[in-house]
């Protein structure tokens, strides 16, 4: 999978060394994945899936150098870290271990506390442009907080621009937001997380908690969701 250097990136002294700054990591459009026999895909889905495109090993790399990311950016502040269920429950809880390991191993640590909050805006494959807020506690304990919301996906990004102006009501002291994908797409109305894990080419992508109508949240890899496995769980 090939990386991109991104514009604003800072080169390393070595050339064979990463940059020093990663913001994102950039699969093209002409990336095809991984074929499902190499994998310990369930047998249930079998049929469901066109390939493998992002494998766990992988997720859990670019989780782990999120988490350095966000240590750098937010270490000595108290953080909220504020969990979009259910989709992102995975990569929160993975990406907060990686920050409990890095608080237990270096000399800037974040306290943290967690929450959580349940949107929802999708029907099978498509956004409704509906966002409805169906579960979280009361949003006013954020008042005065130092905010990061996890989510698993940005799509148009119309789900968290309208969680965004929600959390203003609150007066929160500083919002910031870690996104595990980011979706090139023409839907787009412009809204970039301030840490993002992929930035990933228009496709309906399952797995690592990501569903299809509460189907394949069960997958440890993000992969592509077949027009057969579209029909099959169509609401």
């Amino acid at each position: 999978m090939a990386t991109r250097q991104r514009k604003g990136e800072a080169r390393s002294a070595n050339p064979g060394d990463p940059p020093a700054v990663l913001e994102k990591r950039e699969i093209g459009d002409d990336e095809q994945g991984y074929d499902l026999d190499l994998f310990c895909i369930p047998k249930h889905y079998a049929d469901d899936l066109e390939k493998v495109y992002i494998p766990h090993g992988l997720i859990m790399d670019r989780t782990e150098r999120l988490a350095r990311e966000i240590m750098k950016g937010m270490g000595g502040h108290h953080i909220v870290a504020l969990c979009v269920l259910k989709g992102g429950y995975k990569f929160f809880a993975d990406l907060l271990d990686y920050i409990k390991a890095l608080n237990r191993n270096s000399d800037k640590s974040i306290p943290m506390t967690v929450d959580f909050i349940r949107l929802k805006s999708y029907c099978n494959d498509q956004s409704t442009g509906d966002i409805k807020v169906i579960g979280g506690d009361d949003l006013s304990t954020l008042t005065g907080k130092n905010v990061l919301i996890v989510e698993d996906i940005i799509d148009t990004g119309k789900t968290m621009k309208t969680l965004l102006s929600l959390l203003q009501q609150y007066h929160p002291k500083m919002v910031k937001v870690a996104s595990l994908l980011v979706k090139r797409t023409p839907r787009s109305v412009g809204y970039r997380p301030d840490f993002v894990g992929f930035e990933v080419p228009d496709k309906f992508v399952v797995g690592y908690a990501l569903d299809y109508n509460e189907y394949f949240r069960d997958l440890n890899h993000i992969c592509v969701i077949s027009e057969t496995g579209k029909q099959k769980y169509k609401a």
